[in-house]
């Protein structure tokens, strides 16, 4: 980073971010990533493939910030577009947090959904967007050192779900701080929502609902267990909006297969939330109960 960003309006903020490199860690996907990597090798040249077997995002971002030669880490997922800006409006929070002698700090941006595969960058911000997570990895930034102190991410996080927000409570009593940076905005892509998703979707509550408890044992607060839904509320809640399970995947799918039919797809998505916290809620417990009684 060597020479200053000099704005529009002719203010200099931070410095301009040179010399990236993508750590991009496979984790045994069958989507020929790795082929296109390779094939594409001498136009991807900051690109550096690393493979390992199917061992969960846990592991596989440890890996990735452990092979990484720079000492910031950006974390985003694989399914997310950014804008050529993106890396530098990081950078310029960081310095400027820096400047100001506060240094325990990550910079958080703005995730938008979207299912426009052609043009992604058009979906505004919605309030389904919205985000009340204290760290995430769709879209973060934070010095290489401090994921270090506070220990990487637990590899005990194997199955879906968590693994992030743990390690923020540890960044968190590590006297870590969050920077919100909405400028840097990425654009997270998944298909248009249908029915024939229940079932992994089905699974994947259920596998949360296991981490979740990892999640709680670790740290048995009431904020873990209002973020894993575990509580009576909860309970309460998503068994009387699902009327006790009556409400389900298959007493639905009419409704929500027309809602689609009807140009829905995010309508129809929101509305099988109410079987699928249902699902989280009972594995939940269920998980815990196993987890006592082991």
């Amino acid at each position: 980073m060597e020479n200053q960003v000099l704005r529009a309006d002719g203010s200099v903020e931070g410095y301009l971010v040179e010399g990236y490199e993508v750590v991009l860690v496979d984790d045994g996907s069958t989507d020929g990533t790795v082929e296109w990597i390779r094939a594409s090798a001498n136009e991807l040249k900051h690109v550096k493939l690393y493979e390992q077997a199917h061992e969960g995002a846990a592991i596989a971002r440890n890996f990735g910030v452990q092979k990484a030669e720079g000492d910031t880490i950006v974390f985003i997922d694989s399914d997310l577009v950014v804008l050529n800006d993106f890396l530098q409006y990081h950078a310029d929070a960081l310095s400027k947090a820096y400047a100001q002698g506060n240094e325990r700090v990550f910079t958080y941006g703005r995730v938008v959904n979207t299912c426009n595969f052609e043009n992604p960058t058009a979906e505004p911000f919605k309030v389904t967007d919205y985000s009340r997570a204290f760290f995430a990895t769709g879209n973060v930034a934070i010095a290489k050192r401090w994921l270090l102190e506070a220990g990487l991410f637990d590899a005990q996080f194997t199955q879906y779900g968590w693994e992030d927000l743990e390690l923020g409570v540890r960044l968190k009593n590590n006297g870590l701080s969050l920077i919100k940076c909405p400028e840097a905005v990425g654009y997270h892509w998944h298909p248009a929502f249908s029915t024939e998703e229940l079932p992994k979707l089905i699974d994947q509550e259920i596998q949360r609902a296991r981490m979740g408890v990892v999640f709680y044992k670790k740290h048995p607060t009431l904020d873990v267990r209002l973020m894993i839904q575990m509580t009576v509320l909860h309970r309460i809640l998503w068994g009387s909006l699902s009327l006790g399970g009556l409400l389900n995947e298959r007493t639905m799918e009419p409704m929500l297969r027309w809602l689609i039919s009807q140009g829905y797809p995010q309508l129809s998505q929101e509305l099988s939330r109410v079987f699928l916290n249902w699902y989280n809620v009972n594995a939940v417990y269920a998980a815990y109960r196993d987890d006592q009684a082991a």
